[in-house]
C-alpha cells in the first residue's frame, strides 16, 4: 500500500462552531488515536486528503506531518455529509512501520460466471491481520466461468504475503446459484400463499367487462329508467 504524505496542523479550537469554520476553509478536522498517547486533534487540507483517501481505499494509510514530526496514521472512520458528499471528520489510529494491525478488507469480483447463474456476495469484506504498510486495498476473487452450486469460502482466498485470515475459514464469501425464472418465482409465490392460507381474487370476464364499461353508459341507463317511470 502506497503511503501519501499530508501536512497537518494541530488545532486547539473544538466544538461544532470551530468545525464549521475549518470546513469553510476547505479543511477537514481529524483525530489521531493510539499507542497510549493522548488523542492528537489536527486539521488536514481538504482536497489533498480526499484524494489520498480515494487512492488508498477503505484502509488508507497516511503519513501525517505534525509539528515537524511524521506520524503514520491508519484510517478507521470517515464521516461524510449525506447531502453534499464532503468529508466532515476523520478518525485515525497511529501505527508504526512493521506493526501488524487488524483491518476489514473489501472483496472485489472479477470476470463473469457461467450463463443463467446468479452471483451473490455473502460477505463484502474479510477481516485479516497485516502489516500496517502492506494492507491490500482489496482482495480479488475471480468468478470467471463459475457454474451454479459453486461456493467460495474465506479459507480459499488468496491473501497477500504476511497477511493472516482472522475469520472462520468456512465463512461463505461468494455463492453462485442458478438464476430463477419469472415463472419459477411466481410458482414459489403461489405455493407460499397457499401454505399461508391466502386466496387470490379471480376476476371473471363479466367483472372485466363491467370494469371497462364507460361511466356514461351506466348513467344513460339510469336516465332511461327514469323516463319510463315518468310515463
Amino acid at each position: 500500500m502506497a503511503t501519501e504524505k499530508i501536512a497537518a496542523e494541530t488545532r486547539t479550537e473544538f466544538g461544532k462552531g470551530a468545525a464549521r469554520r475549518i470546513r469553510r476553509d476547505d479543511k477537514i478536522p481529524a483525530v489521531v488515536y493510539g499507542h497510549g498517547n493522548d488523542p492528537m486533534h489536527v486539521t488536514l487540507p481538504g482536497h489533498d486528503t480526499m484524494m489520498a483517501l480515494k487512492h488508498g481505499g477503505a484502509n488508507a494509510l497516511l503519513e501525517l506531518e505534525i509539528e515537524g514530526k511524521d506520524q503514520l496514521a491508519l484510517t478507521k472512520a470517515v464521516q461524510i455529509d449525506p447531502i453534499r458528499r464532503v468529508i466532515e471528520h476523520i478518525d485515525f489510529v497511529a501505527v508504526r512501520r512493521g506493526e501488524k494491525v487488524t483491518v476489514d478488507v473489501p472483496v472485489h469480483l472479477s470476470g463473469d460466471a457461467a450463463p443463467e447463474t446468479l452471483v451473490v456476495t455473502e460477505n463484502a469484506t474479510v477481516q485479516i491481520e497485516a502489516e500496517a504498510t502492506a494492507i491490500p486495498e482489496h482482495i480479488e476473487i475471480s468468478i470467471e466461468g463459475l457454474t451454479a452450486g459453486t461456493q467460495i469460502l474465506a479459507g480459499q482466498l488468496e491473501l497477500p504475503s504476511g497477511a493472516t485470515l482472522l475469520v472462520d475459514p468456512e465463512t461463505l464469501v461468494v455463492n453462485v446459484t442458478e438464476q430463477v425464472s419469472e415463472a419459477a418465482l411466481e410458482a414459489e409465490l403461489e405455493e407460499a400463499e397457499a401454505e399461508a392460507g391466502i386466496e387470490r381474487e379471480e376476476h371473471t370476464d363479466t367483472d372485466a367487462e363491467a370494469d371497462s364499461a364507460p361511466a356514461g353508459d351506466a348513467e344513460g341507463g339510469d336516465a332511461a329508467e327514469g323516463d319510463a317511470s315518468e310515463e
